[in-house]
């Protein structure tokens, strides 16, 4: 029985990791490389094992860095079930397509502008989406299934977006057992409209992410005071307009919720709010459909909602005009667009015409990867490429810390102190700094001492013998 990382081993995107016990060969997630220049080509490198030969796969959510290649996979020769929360399913479904539209529109941009790109066709297209769609099965939270013979499989809720699940497999080769949990991207407690992350007590080997394993969010309160302050500076002070690149997934609906629960307080006054993602309307819509997921607040939000009694104005975009007519609002609007790291999406032209003007206010809420356009401009670049042109940053850029769906290291400390026994772990999706200080942090506080942080290719040996 061997545990491979083939990805987000070292950094925060392309999480894949093959499980394998005697015959049988499971992957969990197989997600897209996300940022930097060598993305595309990492994107197109050859499998490190024969798509074939996969018994099965598991998906633990949605996001594109988790789920991205999937098609890919599928059409390169995969054809098991992929497993995963019908909430997911669901998901990814939309996201998918939207990711597929997105390649063809870069490929064809690349054919027409010329370059080493020029002439690649893109990753996959509508059809291996539609593909991969019908090998999608359907395992609610706290169902256990036989997915391949030596492997049994439960998914538990993570708390981090709609659907998302904690992984845990039970192995077993001859006269050799293991439990193997797999945190994917484990949820802040605490979050509106989503429950916290499930308790897990007993592991024999953990694999545990680390985005923020190097530090705490700001607490949510001072979140939102700063998000009450930039907003108000902004749209009635300055007379301006916010613009916030948010992740279709989670971030958009959180940012919504606390949007319309502000105005309600009498903390802002009504908002006109425009949300510039397709993609994002349609995950609202989903989202809405899941109320069983929903915690109480959120519940009650919701009836809220269905009374007719939201104070906030929210108006959908959908057609590329009526998303450059935004672009015509002189000041008092808030502009919600994709994508979350500014890499693709309306929110890049939202910028390219925003960021000159430093009436401005450019609100990031989420983590920005290393290599991406919305990491330079946290990082405060005065100006930065978009398009092929170069933009003046004179806009103002606020960092709002406190709205992170991954959880923070004394939240991860939190989760893990519900286990009996210390499994051993490792630790994946992490920038090394973050990943090296939660390594430490949990030998420090916990005592355990068998947590190593994951080098891409190793190959972790699992099992010891049945009792």
């Amino acid at each position: 029985m061997q545990l491979t990382f083939l990805g987000a081993a070292g950094e925060v995107t392309g999480s894949r990791h093959l499980v394998e016990v005697g015959g049988s060969r499971v992957l969990v997630d197989c997600g897209m490389v996300q940022g930097g220049r060598d993305a595309p080509a990492r994107n197109r490198a050859p499998w490190s094992f024969e798509p074939a030969s996969l018994s099965a796969v598991v998906l633990t959510h949605a996001h594109i860095d988790h789920s991205g290649l999937l098609p890919r996979l599928v059409a390169d020769g995969f054809a098991g079930p992929v497993y995963a929360t019908p909430a997911t399913i669901e998901l990814i479904s939309v996201m998918l397509r939207d990711s597929a539209h997105l390649q063809l529109a870069d490929a064809a941009r690349a054919a027409r502008r010329g370059g080493p790109r020029a002439g690649l066709p893109p990753l996959y297209g509508f059809e291996e989406v539609e593909a991969l769609m019908r090998r999608m099965v359907p395992l609610p939270y706290g169902e256990s299934r036989l997915i391949a013979p030596g492997m049994s499989l439960r998914l538990s809720d993570a708390g981090h977006i709609l659907g998302s699940a904690l992984v845990e497999l039970w192995l077993e080769s001859g006269a050799s057992r293991c439990k193997l949990v797999m945190s994917g991207d484990l949820g802040q407690p605490g979050r509106p409209i989503l429950r916290d992350p499930t308790v897990i007590a007993d592991a024999d080997v953990l694999v545990l992410e680390s985005t923020y394993g190097d530090r705490d969010h700001r607490p949510l309160a001072a979140t939102l005071d700063e998000l009450v302050e930039s907003m108000s500076r902004t749209l009635l002070e300055r007379h301006g307009n916010v613009i916030v690149p948010s992740f279709a997934v989670g971030r958009t609906q959180e940012l919504l919720y606390w949007f319309e629960r502000l105005v309600l307080e009498g903390r802002l006054p009504p908002l006109d709010v425009f949300v510039d993602s397709p993609l994002a309307n349609e995950v609202s819509a989903i989202t809405a459909r899941h109320f069983e997921l929903f915690d109480a607040e959120a519940r009650r939000m919701r009836q809220v909602q269905l009374a007719g009694q939201m104070r906030c104005h929210i108006r959908e975009t959908h057609s590329v005009e009526e998303s450059m007519a935004l672009n015509r609002i002189a000041g008092g609007a808030v502009i919600v667009a994709g994508s979350g790291m500014c890499d693709g999406g309306r929110i890049r032209h939202h910028l390219k015409h925003h960021l000159p003007n430093p009436k401005t206010t450019v609100l990031i809420v989420g983590f920005q990867a290393a290599g991406t356009l919305g990491r330079r401009l946290v990082e405060r670049e005065r100006s930065v490429m978009i398009s092929g042109v170069r933009v003046p940053v004179r806009a103002e850029v606020v960092t709002l810390g406190g709205f992170s769906a991954h959880a923070d290291q004394s939240a991860i400390l939190g989760w893990l102190r519900n286990f009996h026994r210390p499994p051993r772990t490792w630790l994946v999706h992490g920038e090394p700094p973050a990943a090296n200080a939660l390594a430490a942090r949990i030998g420090a506080e916990l005592g355990w001492r068998e947590v190593s942080v994951a080098r891409l290719g190793e190959v972790a040996t699992l099992g010891q013998p049945a009792a």
